[in-house]
């Protein structure tokens, strides 16, 4: 659900926008929105994990057979 909204914009701002917007082939309104987007978007910190967070080593049994989680987790 959008919002409406009415902002004054001065005229040279507004002259480069409908340029930078012409010259893209999008709208003033997908500029603007844009803008406020990136400004304001939840920052995320660290990179974006795309692998399995733990590599190489021993992996332990799929279906261990003793049920002591002590002989899972300590060698």
């Amino acid at each position: 659900m959008a919002v409406r909204t009415t902002i004054d914009i001065p005229e040279p701002l507004h002259a480069q926008l409908k340029q930078t917007a012409q010259r893209s082939g999008k709208s003033i309104r997908s500029l603007i929105i844009n803008a406020v987007e990136q400004t304001y978007a939840p920052q995320r910190k660290g990179r974006r994990i795309t692998g399995p967070m733990i590599t190489g080593g021993k992996r332990g049994p799929l279906y261990p057979v003793d049920k002591t989680p002590y002989d899972l987790i300590l060698p």
